[in-house]
């Protein structure tokens, strides 16, 4: 009888790591990843599996320590890190906000954002890496538009919700794809490139993140010139005192027409959207790590004239106060 882990089973062709040995591990998974710190937590000891296969951009990872183990790796730098519990539960704590994962929960890190973690003996997961310039270009590709800064998801990803059952199983997938010699054989081909811009694509539109109202499900669908026009303009002079006027000038259309094809395209009036990314452009601005601006200095450099409205809309898109950022 097979008693190998279903988990090993995962990826099994891809072993390229077997160890027992702490520091063993972390110098060959910092090698894959980035470096951090490993330390072991419990007293048993490790024993350390991890499967790994490449792609152009994106890397499939299934990785368990076999110990309790503290892992901080700092900020990841030029990845994306989606991480699918198979087993098994940890805790994470991304710049601050914590989240219990397991089988139900997963997360995904920012590469700009600091990350502590805590693995139970228990836990596997399957671990999605994107890069982060591919997955900039994927985003910009979907929004028509120049992103204004990086961009930045949620971290929390509840697996049992349509979109997070959506995301794993595509993952699974691409692991099967993978298994079966179909996918990532190390000969980049057509089926490479549209699997790994699929699962950027999806990831963008499914998961919660500064830029989610820029992205739709049909978001790679050409768009006509106007509203390139008009996206370009939004995102170029957002934090100039532009109306609906100004937009429709810099498109060439009447403003009637233009908040019908805005309406059509992104669900909301061309102001919306205006408003929209000033917000995003302010979280980016307060969620900074370092040289924190004030929160008044921060509404006025985005556009926004009058702070009790700002601190308003702010509280209602991302569920939090300017403040507490």
């Amino acid at each position: 009888m097979d008693r190998t882990p279903w988990t090993d089973k995962l990826l099994g062709a891809f072993a390229v790591l077997r160890t027992d040995d702490l520091d063993a591990a972390r110098h060959a998974v910092a090698g894959r990843f980035c470096d951090h710190r490993l330390t072991l937590t419990g007293g048993d000891g490790v024993s350390v599996r991890h499967n790994h296969v490449d792609g152009a951009h994106i890397s499939l990872n299934v990785l368990g320590y076999g110990g309790d183990v503290d892992i901080d790796p700092g900020m990841l730098g030029d990845f994306y890190l989606l991480q699918l519990p198979l087993t098994g539960a940890a805790l994470i704590d991304h710049r601050g906000e914590e989240v219990c994962a397991g089988p139900e929960r997963g997360t995904i890190l920012n590469p700009d954002r600091p990350t502590r973690m805590q693995w139970r003996a228990d836990c596997r997961k399957l671990l999605v890496q994107i890069d982060e310039r591919f997955l900039h270009r994927v985003a910009e590709e979907a929004a028509a538009a120049s992103l204004p800064g990086p961009v930045r998801f949620d971290p929390a990803i509840d697996l049992r919700a349509r979109a997070g059952r959506k995301l794993r199983m595509l993952a699974l997938t691409m692991v099967g794809a993978a298994d079966e010699g179909r996918l990532f054989t190390g000969r980049p081909g057509l089926h490479d490139m549209s699997t790994e811009r699929e699962f950027a694509r999806l990831l963008l539109t499914l998961q919660p993140s500064n830029v989610a109202h820029m992205m739709r499900a049909d978001a790679g669908a050409a768009r006509p010139v106007h509203l390139r026009r008009a996206v370009e303009f939004i995102h170029g002079r957002y934090a100039e005192p532009i109306c609906l006027d100004d937009i429709a000038a810099s498109a060439g259309v009447h403003p009637r027409n233009l908040q019908i094809g805005f309406k059509n395209a992104f669900g909301r009036s061309p102001i919306r959207y205006l408003r929209d990314v000033r917000l995003d452009a302010a979280r980016y601005h307060l969620s900074a790590r370092q040289n924190r601006e004030s929160v008044t200095e921060t509404a006025f450099a985005c556009g926004f004239s009058h702070l009790g409205r700002f601190s308003r809309d702010y509280r209602a898109r991302f569920g939090e106060l300017p403040s507490q950022a």
